[in-house]
């Protein structure tokens, strides 16, 4: 389990003294739930988020143990550290939209006639429960010809789930190579 401190202060030079630190600064929320204002170890929380099963994971903040699911996360523009995450609070029964991420598997046969893979969707937008909520969408891509893709509609979701993207929007595609 993932362990943070709170944030007394939520201020610019804190943040800063945080990261010096070898911390990360999070906020935790949900609808209904009081902000808090968390900073986690950076290399327990990216350790925690690449070792996850599920799209939830649990975090210890102060006393209270909290199921999250990582809404958003701002990157360090020059090196591409993680600088700060927004951690959305899973709250038991509540339909709310999650972003679902997307693993494709497989070599498409459109690479072999000078094609190139290209990922359009890396997350999806699906609203639902977070006990009905996939961990992923796996997309075998081994068909997928050149000038072929696999489209939002093409996807198959748990029933008492609804994906809130436009079903005719690509998620991934094979076009010709330049």
């Amino acid at each position: 389990m993932l362990e943070g401190i709170i944030r007394e202060s939520i201020g610019k030079r804190t943040a800063k003294l945080l990261r010096r630190d070898g911390y990360l600064t999070a906020n935790l929320y949900a609808n209904g739930v009081e902000n808090i204002q968390v900073a986690f170890k950076r290399g327990e929380f990216i350790r925690t988020v690449r070792n996850k099963e599920t799209l939830a994971f649990a975090v210890k903040v102060g006393d209270t143990e909290l199921n999250v699911v990582i809404q958003e996360y701002q990157l360090h523009p020059v090196n591409g550290d993680v600088r700060h995450v927004d951690l959305r609070i899973t709250v038991p029964g509540q339909v709310t939209n999650f972003l679902v991420p997307v693993i494709t598997n497989g070599t498409p046969v459109g690479l072999k006639n000078k094609g190139v893979l290209i990922i359009s969707k890396k997350r999806l937008k699906v609203r639902g429960t977070i006990e009905n909520m996939p961990a992923n969408f796996d997309i075998n891509v081994e068909a997928l010809d050149r000038d072929d893709s696999l489209l939002v509609r093409d996807l198959e979701v748990p029933a008492e789930c609804t994906l809130m993207d436009r079903a005719n929007v690509a998620v991934c595609g094979v076009i010709k190579a330049k």
